[in-house]
């Protein structure tokens, strides 16, 4: 099968001229504050009606028309996207070097150089590149270095006979065989056409595809015609990573981060809802989820940083909070179970619950649904705390806590702790090997007493 990429969305005759907007991640933008939104609609433009449809069911952002033009909230994911005839462009908080450092930090690439690949990558808006030009620099490094290969079991007419024989298949042939000048053959070529392979042949056509430099596409294209004839094109789905996933091994672990870089290019390009159409499920863009970096740059970075007798466990199952009535549980289904992001343990013994929130609390409010989750966590165990962990740039920032009370004896029963972390400051510890000044801010992160 073959990477069908899907076809561009434009702005239907008669509609608003193209405009550019750029927007911070969890902002709001309105007609009165953003000129690209007054008086601006889908009326005529039923496209970009759909995906901003999409887009705000998903929750990847939320758009609204109004009266005299369109309001554009953002949340933590960022990049760009085609809504019609408007060209919007999410920043991170945290951009240029330090978002690099942190990018491959959270999900252990390797610090390529990327110069020669990202000259024109200079604007905030063409910031998304950098994953693509990381993509690049991957697989340049892998193909000097020589392709995987494995053997293939083929079975076919020779003409020179391999292998095996197929005893069986010649049987079947009857006595037309003996006029026969290729005999049937069991096989086994070792070939660079396995699974790993065509994943990173798809996953630069894809580059290709979503990149806005086009320079950067036509290194893309040149890497992957190095892959030439002896790589088949692979259509890129949710099995495909699975089966991906379960051929890496040992022998293969230097495609793991081209793999997870693709498939980082692949889920942004794409919506989760399995109801739709193929078709439906691709973004006129690239929106990439900063949660899912943050958490996964946290929980690398406490697992390799704080004190031996400390373990880290992510998506702890908290068993035993919640349970059905006995006797009111017609349906007879599972309690649910609570999941914090983190949960540290000294010496086998938990000390602190962490979730990880991509949202700067320091700089915006502390929605409920937030604070109640983490009350749950809280309530559950013995310290009677749980920790928000946000990321913020500002320098003055500082940890705020909100108790959960007793309604009636006004007594606190509980702790929720906003504790925030300096992205400037972590990307600048990442880059440098000073272990204990990265021991003293793993520590820093974590509610302990004494």
């Amino acid at each position: 099968m073959t990477l069908a990429a899907p076809p561009a969305i434009t702005a239907p005759l008669g509609a608003a001229k193209r405009e550019h907007l750029t927007v911070r991640e969890w902002q709001t933008r309105g007609p009165d504050s953003a000129p690209a939104l007054h008086d601006r609609s889908f009326d005529d433009d039923v496209a970009g009606r759909r995906v901003a449809e999409r887009l705000t069911r998903s929750r990847r952002l939320e758009v609204t028309e109004l009266r005299h033009g369109l309001s554009i909230t953002t949340s933590s994911w960022v990049g760009r996207v085609r809504l019609g005839s408007l060209d919007l462009t999410i920043l991170p908080k945290i951009e240029g070097a330090p978002f690099l450092t942190l990018l491959r930090y959270g999900f252990r690439l390797r610090d390529l150089s990327l110069v020669d690949l990202v000259d024109a990558v200079t604007t905030p808006e063409a910031w998304p590149d950098l994953l693509i030009a990381q993509l690049a620099a991957e697989t340049a490094e892998l193909l000097d270095s020589g392709l995987h290969r494995a053997y293939l079991r083929r079975a076919e007419d020779l003409a020179s006979p391999r292998g095996r024989i197929d005893i069986d298949a010649l049987a079947r042939r009857g006595p037309a065989a003996q006029t026969l000048a290729t005999l049937p053959c069991v096989h086994h070529p070792r070939s660079e056409d396995v699974l790993l392979n065509r994943v990173v042949r798809a996953g630069l056509e894809l580059g290709a595809y979503l990149t806005t430099d086009r320079g950067l596409a036509i290194t893309l294209r040149r890497l992957a015609s190095r892959l030439g004839d002896s790589v088949a094109r692979i259509r890129l789905d949710a099995a495909t990573f699975a089966a991906a996933d379960r051929a890496t091994s040992r022998l293969t672990d230097r495609y793991t981060p081209i793999i997870d870089l693709i498939h980082l290019l692949y889920d942004a390009h794409g919506l989760e809802d399995l109801d739709q159409t193929a078709a439906d499920r691709t973004l006129p863009g690239f929106l990439f989820d900063m949660n899912r970096l943050f958490q996964a740059v946290l929980t690398r970075f406490l697992s390799e940083n704080l004190p031996e007798d400390f373990r880290v466990e992510s998506e702890h199952r908290l068993s035993g909070v919640f349970r059905y009535a006995p006797g009111l549980n017609p349906r007879n289904r599972s309690a649910p179970t609570p999941r914090p992001d983190l949960a540290i343990r000294r010496r086998n013994q938990i000390v602190a619950f962490l979730d990880v929130k991509y949202r700067d609390l320091w700089e915006t409010t502390l929605p409920p649904y937030m604070l109640y989750q983490l009350a749950i966590y809280a309530l559950s165990q013995g310290q009677r705390e749980a920790t928000i962990l946000y990321p913020t740039t500002s320098p003055v920032a500082r940890e705020s806590a909100v108790d959960v009370l007793d309604p009636v004896e006004r007594t606190a029963r509980a702790r929720v702790r906003l504790r925030p972390v300096d992205l400037g400051e972590l990307a600048t510890i990442l880059e440098n090997v000073d272990l204990h000044r990265r021991r003293h801010f793993a520590l820093a992160l974590l509610p302990l007493r004494g």
